[in-house]
Protein backbone atom coordinates (compact mmCIF):
# COMPACT_ATOMS: atom_id res chain seq x y z
CA UNK A 1 0.00 0.00 0.00
CA UNK A 2 1.24 2.98 -1.00
CA UNK A 3 2.44 5.04 2.29
CA UNK A 4 5.16 8.06 0.70
CA UNK A 5 3.68 10.22 -2.71
CA UNK A 6 6.37 13.09 -4.19
CA UNK A 7 4.73 14.57 -6.59
CA UNK A 8 0.83 14.85 -7.36
CA UNK A 9 -1.44 16.74 -10.06
CA UNK A 10 -3.92 18.56 -8.17
CA UNK A 11 -6.78 20.34 -9.33
CA UNK A 12 -7.97 23.50 -7.42
CA UNK A 13 -10.92 25.38 -7.76
CA UNK A 14 -11.59 28.66 -5.49
CA UNK A 15 -15.49 29.84 -4.58
CA UNK A 16 -17.44 31.75 -6.70
CA UNK A 17 -18.15 35.29 -5.70
CA UNK A 18 -22.07 35.75 -4.18
CA UNK A 19 -24.21 38.07 -6.65
CA UNK A 20 -24.96 41.10 -5.92
CA UNK A 21 -28.93 41.96 -5.11
CA UNK A 22 -31.08 44.42 -6.52
CA UNK A 23 -33.71 45.23 -3.95
CA UNK A 24 -35.88 48.58 -3.28
CA UNK A 25 -36.42 49.58 0.00
CA UNK A 26 -40.40 49.81 0.89
CA UNK A 27 -41.67 50.68 4.30
CA UNK A 28 -45.15 52.28 5.41
CA UNK A 29 -45.87 55.70 3.91
CA UNK A 30 -42.60 54.88 1.88
CA UNK A 31 -43.18 52.95 -0.88
CA UNK A 32 -39.93 53.74 -2.93
CA UNK A 33 -37.58 54.81 -0.37
CA UNK A 34 -34.71 53.59 -2.83
CA UNK A 35 -31.86 51.17 -3.38
CA UNK A 36 -31.01 49.07 -0.64
CA UNK A 37 -29.30 45.64 -2.07
CA UNK A 38 -26.76 44.16 -0.67
CA UNK A 39 -23.11 43.26 -1.75
CA UNK A 40 -22.04 39.53 -2.45
CA UNK A 41 -19.63 37.84 -0.57
CA UNK A 42 -16.29 36.88 -1.83
CA UNK A 43 -15.18 33.63 -2.78
CA UNK A 44 -12.36 31.65 -0.90
CA UNK A 45 -9.34 31.10 -1.81
CA UNK A 46 -7.07 27.73 -2.21
CA UNK A 47 -4.32 28.25 -0.16
CA UNK A 48 -1.35 26.07 0.13
CA UNK A 49 0.49 26.33 3.56
CA UNK A 50 3.85 24.59 4.50
CA UNK A 51 3.54 22.40 7.64
CA UNK A 52 6.71 20.96 8.81
CA UNK A 53 4.74 18.11 10.42
CA UNK A 54 3.47 17.02 7.03
CA UNK A 55 6.24 14.58 5.38
CA UNK A 56 4.22 13.39 2.09
CA UNK A 57 1.73 14.43 -0.53
CA UNK A 58 -0.31 10.91 -0.07
CA UNK A 59 -3.44 12.99 1.03
CA UNK A 60 -3.87 15.15 -2.02
CA UNK A 61 -3.06 11.48 -4.25
CA UNK A 62 -6.04 10.25 -2.97
CA UNK A 63 -8.15 13.08 -2.94
CA UNK A 64 -6.54 15.62 -5.70
CA UNK A 65 -10.01 17.73 -6.21
CA UNK A 66 -10.61 20.66 -4.02
CA UNK A 67 -12.79 23.53 -3.74
CA UNK A 68 -13.19 26.66 -1.33
CA UNK A 69 -16.44 27.72 -0.74
CA UNK A 70 -18.59 30.10 -2.66
CA UNK A 71 -19.74 33.41 -1.32
CA UNK A 72 -23.29 34.47 -0.65
CA UNK A 73 -25.53 36.57 -2.21
CA UNK A 74 -26.38 40.05 -1.03
CA UNK A 75 -30.01 40.73 -0.04
CA UNK A 76 -32.56 43.38 0.84
CA UNK A 77 -32.02 45.92 3.59
CA UNK A 78 -28.36 46.53 2.83
CA UNK A 79 -27.68 43.28 4.11
CA UNK A 80 -23.95 42.06 2.25
CA UNK A 81 -23.31 38.15 1.83
CA UNK A 82 -20.80 36.31 3.78
CA UNK A 83 -17.56 35.58 2.24
CA UNK A 84 -16.74 32.33 1.57
CA UNK A 85 -14.19 30.36 3.87
CA UNK A 86 -10.75 29.77 2.68
CA UNK A 87 -9.57 26.52 1.77
CA UNK A 88 -5.84 25.77 3.53
CA UNK A 89 -4.06 22.78 2.39
CA UNK A 90 -1.01 21.80 4.72
CA UNK A 91 2.00 20.68 2.55
CA UNK A 92 5.48 19.34 3.34
CA UNK A 93 8.90 21.91 3.73
CA UNK A 94 10.46 21.48 0.02
CA UNK A 95 7.43 21.41 -2.14
CA UNK A 96 7.55 23.20 -5.06
CA UNK A 97 4.26 24.19 -7.46
CA UNK A 98 4.08 23.78 -11.26
CA UNK A 99 1.64 24.66 -13.61
CA UNK A 100 0.77 21.90 -16.20
CA UNK A 101 3.58 22.92 -18.39
CA UNK A 102 6.00 22.75 -15.71
CA UNK A 103 6.85 26.42 -14.73
CA UNK A 104 7.58 26.87 -10.98
CA UNK A 105 4.87 28.99 -9.83
CA UNK A 106 6.18 29.05 -5.99
CA UNK A 107 8.87 27.11 -4.39
CA UNK A 108 7.37 26.57 -0.73
CA UNK A 109 10.49 26.06 2.14
CA UNK A 110 9.89 27.38 5.92
CA UNK A 111 7.34 26.60 8.18
CA UNK A 112 3.91 28.87 7.46
CA UNK A 113 5.10 29.70 3.62
CA UNK A 114 1.95 30.29 1.88
CA UNK A 115 1.08 30.11 -1.51
CA UNK A 116 -3.04 31.37 -2.97
CA UNK A 117 -3.21 28.31 -5.39
CA UNK A 118 -6.60 29.69 -7.27
CA UNK A 119 -8.08 33.30 -5.97
CA UNK A 120 -12.32 33.50 -5.06
CA UNK A 121 -14.11 35.44 -7.03
CA UNK A 122 -15.16 39.02 -5.96
CA UNK A 123 -18.63 39.72 -4.65
CA UNK A 124 -20.76 41.27 -7.05
CA UNK A 125 -22.12 45.25 -6.27
CA UNK A 126 -25.82 45.59 -5.23
CA UNK A 127 -28.09 48.16 -6.74
CA UNK A 128 -27.15 50.38 -3.39
CA UNK A 129 -23.70 50.52 -4.39
CA UNK A 130 -24.41 51.67 -8.23
CA UNK A 131 -26.61 54.35 -7.67
CA UNK A 132 -25.48 57.37 -8.40
CA UNK A 133 -26.81 61.19 -9.07
CA UNK A 134 -27.48 59.85 -13.69
CA UNK A 135 -29.16 56.39 -12.19
CA UNK A 136 -30.60 57.18 -8.36
CA UNK A 137 -32.43 53.74 -8.63
CA UNK A 138 -30.44 50.72 -10.70
CA UNK A 139 -32.85 47.88 -11.17
CA UNK A 140 -29.78 46.10 -11.40
CA UNK A 141 -26.89 44.15 -9.59
CA UNK A 142 -23.59 42.82 -10.65
CA UNK A 143 -23.13 39.40 -10.53
CA UNK A 144 -20.33 37.74 -8.67
CA UNK A 145 -17.19 36.78 -10.17
CA UNK A 146 -16.46 32.66 -10.83
CA UNK A 147 -13.25 31.68 -8.68
CA UNK A 148 -9.86 30.56 -10.18
CA UNK A 149 -9.72 27.07 -11.60
CA UNK A 150 -6.50 25.37 -12.23
CA UNK A 151 -4.27 22.40 -12.11
CA UNK A 152 -1.27 22.31 -10.92
CA UNK A 153 1.29 19.62 -9.84
CA UNK A 154 3.28 19.68 -6.04
CA UNK A 155 6.72 17.60 -6.12
CA UNK A 156 8.75 17.01 -3.13
CA UNK A 157 12.18 17.91 -3.02
CA UNK A 158 13.50 17.36 0.47
CA UNK A 159 15.06 20.17 2.52
CA UNK A 160 18.25 18.16 4.19
CA UNK A 161 21.89 19.27 4.84
CA UNK A 162 23.39 15.95 3.52
CA UNK A 163 22.31 13.62 0.87
CA UNK A 164 23.50 9.90 1.03
CA UNK A 165 23.57 8.47 -2.57
CA UNK A 166 24.98 5.18 -3.58
CA UNK A 167 23.78 1.52 -4.93
CA UNK A 168 21.18 0.08 -3.25
CA UNK A 169 22.99 -1.98 0.20
CA UNK A 170 25.25 -0.03 -0.16
CA UNK A 171 24.59 0.59 3.71
CA UNK A 172 23.27 4.40 3.40
CA UNK A 173 19.87 3.47 5.39
CA UNK A 174 22.07 1.92 8.34
CA UNK A 175 24.79 4.70 8.44
CA UNK A 176 21.43 7.54 8.71
CA UNK A 177 20.36 5.13 11.61
CA UNK A 178 23.56 5.48 13.67
CA UNK A 179 24.51 8.95 12.50
CA UNK A 180 20.73 10.27 13.81
CA UNK A 181 18.21 8.90 15.62
CA UNK A 182 15.91 7.76 12.51
CA UNK A 183 15.22 4.05 12.18
CA UNK A 184 14.52 3.25 8.70
CA UNK A 185 13.81 -0.25 7.18
CA UNK A 186 17.64 -2.04 6.98
CA UNK A 187 17.38 -5.58 5.51
CA UNK A 188 20.50 -6.53 3.12
CA UNK A 189 18.48 -6.85 -0.34
CA UNK A 190 18.13 -4.02 -2.77
CA UNK A 191 15.00 -1.35 -2.67
CA UNK A 192 14.45 -1.94 0.80
CA UNK A 193 14.31 1.77 1.13
CA UNK A 194 11.71 2.92 -0.73
CA UNK A 195 11.33 6.30 0.47
CA UNK A 196 13.48 9.02 1.74
CA UNK A 197 14.87 8.95 5.21
CA UNK A 198 15.40 11.96 7.08
CA UNK A 199 17.32 12.00 10.16
CA UNK A 200 19.13 15.03 12.44
CA UNK A 201 22.77 15.18 13.52
CA UNK A 202 24.29 16.75 16.26
CA UNK A 203 28.08 17.82 16.13
CA UNK A 204 29.16 19.82 18.28
CA UNK A 205 27.66 23.15 17.98
CA UNK A 206 25.92 22.21 14.34
CA UNK A 207 23.14 20.66 13.97
CA UNK A 208 22.24 19.56 10.44
CA UNK A 209 19.55 17.21 8.75
CA UNK A 210 20.74 14.23 6.33
CA UNK A 211 19.22 12.24 4.02
CA UNK A 212 19.01 9.03 2.38
CA UNK A 213 18.62 8.82 -1.18
CA UNK A 214 17.14 5.48 -2.59
CA UNK A 215 17.16 3.45 -5.60
CA UNK A 216 20.19 5.31 -7.44
CA UNK A 217 21.45 2.49 -10.37
CA UNK A 218 22.58 2.60 -13.49
CA UNK A 219 19.82 4.56 -16.12
CA UNK A 220 18.24 5.89 -13.15
CA UNK A 221 18.47 9.35 -14.67
CA UNK A 222 16.38 7.73 -17.42
CA UNK A 223 13.66 6.64 -15.42
CA UNK A 224 15.01 3.01 -14.43
CA UNK A 225 14.23 1.85 -11.21
CA UNK A 226 13.21 3.94 -8.66
CA UNK A 227 15.94 6.88 -8.86
CA UNK A 228 14.63 9.08 -10.94
CA UNK A 229 11.70 9.66 -8.54
CA UNK A 230 14.10 10.57 -5.55
CA UNK A 231 16.44 12.48 -7.85
CA UNK A 232 14.97 15.73 -7.38
CA UNK A 233 16.01 15.26 -3.35
CA UNK A 234 19.02 15.88 -3.46
CA UNK A 235 18.57 19.31 -5.33
CA UNK A 236 18.48 21.22 -1.81
CA UNK A 237 21.33 19.14 -0.12
CA UNK A 238 24.92 21.19 0.85
CA UNK A 239 27.40 17.91 0.41
CA UNK A 240 27.26 14.91 -1.04
CA UNK A 241 28.34 11.70 0.37
CA UNK A 242 29.28 8.86 -1.87
CA UNK A 243 28.67 5.21 0.41
CA UNK A 244 30.58 2.86 -1.38
CA UNK A 245 30.05 -0.69 -0.40
CA UNK A 246 33.62 -2.16 0.26
CA UNK A 247 32.30 -6.04 0.95
CA UNK A 248 29.72 -5.82 -1.24
CA UNK A 249 28.49 -9.92 -2.26
CA UNK A 250 28.38 -9.04 -6.42
CA UNK A 251 31.20 -10.33 -8.53
CA UNK A 252 31.21 -7.89 -11.58
CA UNK A 253 30.85 -4.41 -9.33
CA UNK A 254 33.28 -2.61 -7.03
CA UNK A 255 33.35 0.55 -4.88
CA UNK A 256 35.59 2.66 -7.87
CA UNK A 257 32.82 1.36 -10.42
CA UNK A 258 30.18 2.49 -8.31
CA UNK A 259 31.43 5.67 -7.78
CA UNK A 260 31.48 6.46 -11.15
CA UNK A 261 28.31 5.14 -12.50
CA UNK A 262 26.58 7.08 -9.63
CA UNK A 263 28.45 10.33 -10.82
CA UNK A 264 27.10 9.83 -13.91
CA UNK A 265 23.87 9.73 -13.26
CA UNK A 266 23.80 12.74 -11.43
CA UNK A 267 25.75 14.46 -14.05
CA UNK A 268 22.72 12.87 -16.21
CA UNK A 269 20.40 14.72 -13.82
CA UNK A 270 21.88 18.12 -14.02
CA UNK A 271 22.61 20.66 -11.51
CA UNK A 272 24.39 19.05 -8.65
CA UNK A 273 28.02 19.84 -9.99
CA UNK A 274 28.76 22.47 -7.42
CA UNK A 275 28.29 20.40 -4.82
CA UNK A 276 31.02 19.30 -2.21
CA UNK A 277 31.58 15.20 -2.59
CA UNK A 278 32.72 12.93 0.36
CA UNK A 279 33.25 9.39 -0.06
CA UNK A 280 32.12 6.65 2.88
CA UNK A 281 33.72 3.62 2.69
CA UNK A 282 31.19 1.76 4.31
CA UNK A 283 31.75 -1.99 5.90
CA UNK A 284 34.82 -1.99 7.13
CA UNK A 285 34.23 -4.19 9.69
CA UNK A 286 34.53 -7.16 7.37
CA UNK A 287 38.01 -8.31 6.73
CA UNK A 288 37.98 -8.68 3.20
CA UNK A 289 36.42 -4.90 3.09
CA UNK A 290 38.76 -3.47 4.91
CA UNK A 291 41.37 -4.94 2.64
CA UNK A 292 39.55 -3.32 -0.71
CA UNK A 293 39.17 -0.20 1.48
CA UNK A 294 42.88 0.27 1.65
CA UNK A 295 43.96 -0.93 -2.07
CA UNK A 296 41.28 1.87 -3.06
CA UNK A 297 41.50 4.49 -1.09
CA UNK A 298 44.68 6.32 -2.41
CA UNK A 299 43.10 6.13 -6.06
CA UNK A 300 39.88 8.08 -4.60
CA UNK A 301 41.96 10.79 -2.56
CA UNK A 302 44.02 11.32 -5.95
CA UNK A 303 41.07 12.50 -7.72
CA UNK A 304 40.22 14.66 -5.06
CA UNK A 305 37.87 12.70 -2.49
CA UNK A 306 38.13 13.08 1.23
CA UNK A 307 37.86 10.07 2.30
CA UNK A 308 36.38 8.17 5.49
CA UNK A 309 36.29 4.47 6.13
CA UNK A 310 33.53 3.53 8.43
CA UNK A 311 31.51 0.72 10.15
CA UNK A 312 27.83 1.31 10.72
CA UNK A 313 27.46 -2.25 12.81
CA UNK A 314 31.04 -1.64 14.27
CA UNK A 315 30.29 2.10 14.69
CA UNK A 316 33.73 2.71 13.93
CA UNK A 317 34.77 6.10 12.26
CA UNK A 318 31.64 8.05 12.75
CA UNK A 319 32.34 10.79 15.22
CA UNK A 320 35.15 11.77 12.32
CA UNK A 321 32.86 12.45 9.43
CA UNK A 322 30.09 13.63 11.46
CA UNK A 323 32.17 16.28 12.09
CA UNK A 324 33.86 16.79 8.50
CA UNK A 325 30.43 17.07 7.62
CA UNK A 326 29.11 19.90 10.28
CA UNK A 327 32.11 22.04 8.66
CA UNK A 328 31.10 21.55 5.50
CA UNK A 329 27.50 22.41 5.94
CA UNK A 330 28.42 25.35 8.07
CA UNK A 331 30.65 27.14 5.69
CA UNK A 332 27.85 26.41 3.00
CA UNK A 333 25.14 28.04 5.50
CA UNK A 334 27.67 30.83 5.40
CA UNK A 335 28.00 31.51 2.16
CA UNK A 336 24.07 31.85 1.93
CA UNK A 337 23.50 35.55 0.93
CA UNK A 338 21.39 36.50 4.77
CA UNK A 339 17.71 37.03 3.30
CA UNK A 340 16.66 40.47 2.99
CA UNK A 341 13.96 42.12 4.59
CA UNK A 342 10.80 41.88 2.35
CA UNK A 343 10.58 45.23 0.48
CA UNK A 344 7.26 46.67 -1.52
CA UNK A 345 8.10 46.93 -5.27
CA UNK A 346 5.82 50.12 -7.05
CA UNK A 347 5.60 49.44 -10.69
CA UNK A 348 3.21 52.85 -11.84
CA UNK A 349 1.80 51.90 -15.19
CA UNK A 350 2.85 53.53 -18.43
CA UNK A 351 0.89 57.03 -19.05
CA UNK A 352 0.11 54.90 -22.60
CA UNK A 353 -1.30 52.23 -20.74
CA UNK A 354 -4.91 51.69 -21.35
CA UNK A 355 -5.41 48.67 -19.61
CA UNK A 356 -6.34 46.81 -22.46
CA UNK A 357 -5.51 45.73 -26.40
CA UNK A 358 -8.04 45.71 -29.20
CA UNK A 359 -6.89 43.05 -32.31
CA UNK A 360 -8.51 42.49 -35.35
CA UNK A 361 -9.09 38.30 -35.62
CA UNK A 362 -8.96 37.28 -39.01
CA UNK A 363 -10.28 33.59 -38.26
CA UNK A 364 -13.03 35.18 -35.95
CA UNK A 365 -13.63 37.71 -38.02
CA UNK A 366 -14.27 39.67 -35.29
CA UNK A 367 -12.71 42.58 -33.37
CA UNK A 368 -11.11 40.91 -29.70
CA UNK A 369 -10.90 43.16 -27.06
CA UNK A 370 -8.39 41.60 -23.90
CA UNK A 371 -7.88 43.13 -21.00
CA UNK A 372 -8.73 42.80 -17.05
CA UNK A 373 -11.08 45.46 -16.87
CA UNK A 374 -13.73 44.86 -19.81
CA UNK A 375 -13.20 40.94 -19.28
CA UNK A 376 -14.04 41.27 -15.28
CA UNK A 377 -17.14 43.67 -16.40
CA UNK A 378 -18.75 41.26 -18.90
CA UNK A 379 -18.10 38.27 -16.59
CA UNK A 380 -19.87 40.71 -13.89
CA UNK A 381 -22.65 41.53 -16.16
CA UNK A 382 -26.75 40.04 -16.43
CA UNK A 383 -27.17 40.10 -19.97
CA UNK A 384 -30.64 39.42 -19.15
CA UNK A 385 -31.62 42.59 -17.82
CA UNK A 386 -31.29 45.47 -20.08
CA UNK A 387 -30.14 48.02 -17.86
CA UNK A 388 -27.53 45.96 -16.56
CA UNK A 389 -26.17 45.73 -20.62
CA UNK A 390 -26.48 49.76 -20.46
CA UNK A 391 -24.19 49.91 -17.62
CA UNK A 392 -21.51 47.91 -18.88
CA UNK A 393 -21.90 49.98 -22.47
CA UNK A 394 -20.94 52.93 -19.83
CA UNK A 395 -18.48 51.75 -18.53
CA UNK A 396 -16.88 50.33 -21.86
CA UNK A 397 -16.94 53.88 -22.79
CA UNK A 398 -15.36 55.82 -20.19
CA UNK A 399 -12.66 53.12 -20.60
CA UNK A 400 -11.93 54.43 -24.20
CA UNK A 401 -13.03 50.84 -25.61
CA UNK A 402 -15.06 52.77 -28.31
CA UNK A 403 -12.32 55.03 -29.05
CA UNK A 404 -9.68 51.98 -30.04
CA UNK A 405 -12.57 50.19 -31.73
CA UNK A 406 -12.74 53.47 -34.22
CA UNK A 407 -8.88 53.53 -34.47
CA UNK A 408 -8.42 49.94 -35.36
CA UNK A 409 -11.13 50.22 -38.22
CA UNK A 410 -14.19 48.75 -37.07
CA UNK A 411 -17.40 50.12 -38.54
CA UNK A 412 -20.63 49.55 -37.70
CA UNK A 413 -22.17 46.20 -37.75
CA UNK A 414 -18.91 44.68 -37.05
CA UNK A 415 -18.37 41.54 -34.48
CA UNK A 416 -16.63 42.75 -31.74
CA UNK A 417 -15.45 40.08 -28.90
CA UNK A 418 -14.38 40.87 -25.20
CA UNK A 419 -12.75 37.86 -23.77
CA UNK A 420 -10.52 34.79 -24.75
CA UNK A 421 -11.32 32.64 -27.93
CA UNK A 422 -13.17 30.36 -25.73
CA UNK A 423 -15.11 32.07 -23.36
CA UNK A 424 -15.72 35.62 -25.40
CA UNK A 425 -18.94 37.49 -25.36
CA UNK A 426 -19.65 38.86 -29.03
CA UNK A 427 -21.71 41.79 -30.26
CA UNK A 428 -22.59 43.79 -33.13
CA UNK A 429 -21.05 46.55 -32.34
CA UNK A 430 -22.96 50.21 -33.39
CA UNK A 431 -20.51 53.07 -32.71
CA UNK A 432 -21.36 56.17 -30.67
CA UNK A 433 -20.11 58.60 -28.69
CA UNK A 434 -23.00 58.81 -26.31
CA UNK A 435 -22.98 57.20 -22.90
CA UNK A 436 -24.73 53.97 -22.26
CA UNK A 437 -27.37 55.76 -20.35
CA UNK A 438 -28.26 58.83 -22.95
CA UNK A 439 -29.10 55.97 -25.46
CA UNK A 440 -32.16 54.33 -22.86
CA UNK A 441 -35.33 53.64 -24.81
CA UNK A 442 -37.35 51.30 -22.52
CA UNK A 443 -36.11 51.08 -19.16
CA UNK A 444 -32.14 50.18 -19.11
CA UNK A 445 -32.75 49.22 -23.03
CA UNK A 446 -29.11 50.09 -24.74
CA UNK A 447 -29.29 49.73 -28.84
CA UNK A 448 -25.38 49.93 -29.17
CA UNK A 449 -25.41 46.42 -27.30
CA UNK A 450 -27.72 43.14 -28.69
CA UNK A 451 -27.88 39.96 -26.61
CA UNK A 452 -24.34 38.17 -27.00
CA UNK A 453 -24.08 35.17 -29.29
CA UNK A 454 -21.41 32.82 -29.44
CA UNK A 455 -18.75 33.29 -32.54
CA UNK A 456 -19.81 29.98 -34.21
CA UNK A 457 -23.75 31.76 -34.57
CA UNK A 458 -22.46 34.73 -35.67
CA UNK A 459 -20.35 33.52 -38.16
CA UNK A 460 -23.75 31.31 -38.87
CA UNK A 461 -25.31 34.32 -39.34
CA UNK A 462 -23.22 36.60 -41.15
CA UNK A 463 -22.74 33.51 -43.81
CA UNK A 464 -26.64 33.60 -43.89
CA UNK A 465 -26.78 37.43 -44.86
CA UNK A 466 -23.96 36.49 -47.46
CA UNK A 467 -26.22 33.28 -48.86
CA UNK A 468 -29.26 35.92 -49.17
CA UNK A 469 -27.85 38.33 -51.09
CA UNK A 470 -26.31 36.36 -53.41
CA UNK A 471 -29.64 34.38 -54.15
CA UNK A 472 -31.34 38.03 -54.25
CA UNK A 473 -28.04 38.83 -56.47
CA UNK A 474 -29.02 35.56 -58.84
CA UNK A 475 -32.61 36.10 -59.22
CA UNK A 476 -32.33 39.35 -59.99
CA UNK A 477 -33.38 39.91 -64.36
CA UNK A 478 -33.51 43.68 -65.04
CA UNK A 479 -35.17 42.16 -68.61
Amino acid sequence: MTTFVDRVELHVAAGNGGHGCASVHREKFKPLGGPDGGNGGRGGDVILVVDQSVTTLLEYHHSPHRKATNGQPGAGDNRSGKDGQDLVLTVPDGTVVLDKKGNVLADLVGQGTTFIAGQGGRGGLGNAALASARRKAPGFALLGEPGEARDIVLELKTVADVALVGYPSAGKSSLISVLSAAKPKIADYPFTTLVPNLGVVTAGSTVYTIADVPGLIPGASQGRGLGLEFLRHVERCSVLVHVLDTATLESERDPVTDLDVIEEELKQYGGLEDRPRIVVLNKIDIPDGQDLADMIRPDLEERGYQVFEVSAVARTGLKELSFALAGIVAEARAAKPKEEATRIVIRPKAVDDTGFTVTYDEHEEVYRVRGEKPERWVRQTDFNNDEAVGYLADRLNRLGVEDELMKAGARAGDGVAIGSEDNAVVFDWEPTMMAGAEMLGRRGEDHRLEAPRPAAQRRRDKQAERDDAQREYDEFDPF
